[in-house]
Order: C-alpha cells, then structure tokens, then sequence
C-alpha cells in the first residue's frame, strides 16, 4: 500500500512554539511596523527630524514584504504547521503599507521644500 505524495501528513506544533518559520515572521513583521510608524511620521511632519522618516519606510516596506514572501515560499503547510505562513501573508500586507507610507510622505517632502 503505497501513500500518495500530496497527501502527507504534517504534524501540527503547539500554539506558542517558536519555530524558525514563525521566528522570521516577527522579525519581518518588527521590521515592517517600524516603517510604518516612521513613514506616518514623515507623512505628518514633511519638515523637521522625521524627514528621513520617508526614506527608512521605503526601505524597510519592501524588506518586510520579501521576508514575508520568503517564508510563505517556503511554507510547506497551511495555518498552524508552524511554518509562519499567516505572518509571511501578514508581512506582505505590513510591508505595503509602509511602502505606500514612506512614497507618499516622500512626494509630500519633494513637494515642501
């Protein structure tokens, strides 16, 4: 009796378990969030320290987002295998944020001085 490829079974890892999949999720996602409150920043204040805001965002947006894909790429099963596939989606999601934050606040900075 021969098991078909595809029907593997993977075996689920606890809730709080730290694997290396959900590990590069976090840091993708810490990543991420600081450009997003950085950008939010320069989108606010064009003038002053946050002018670099725009900058840093624009960097850390598409970090955050190749991360994210990295891990739902390598993600050999669904939700709760441990293999950080919700926060690679979620990275995605955060890193475009940042992105849109930080090419906004950019043009607004051109634009001021």
């Amino acid at each position: 009796m021969s098991v078909h490829p595809l029907l593997v079974a993977v075996t689920p890892v606890a809730a709080y378990d730290m694997t290396s999949g959900r590990l590069w999720s976090v840091i993708a996602a810490v990543i991420g969030l600081a450009g997003v409150v950085v950008g939010g920043l320069a989108l606010a204040r064009p003038t002053g320290p946050w002018r670099r805001g725009a900058v840093v965002a624009l960097v850390a947006g598409p970090a955050c987002m190749v991360i994210g894909a990295l891990v739902v790429a390598a993600a050999k099963g669904g939700p709760g295998t441990g293999y950080g596939i919700v926060g690679g989606f979620v990275d995605l999601a955060v890193g475009l944020v940042a992105l849109v934050l930080g090419g906004v606040a950019a043009a607004r900075i051109r634009r001021v001085t």
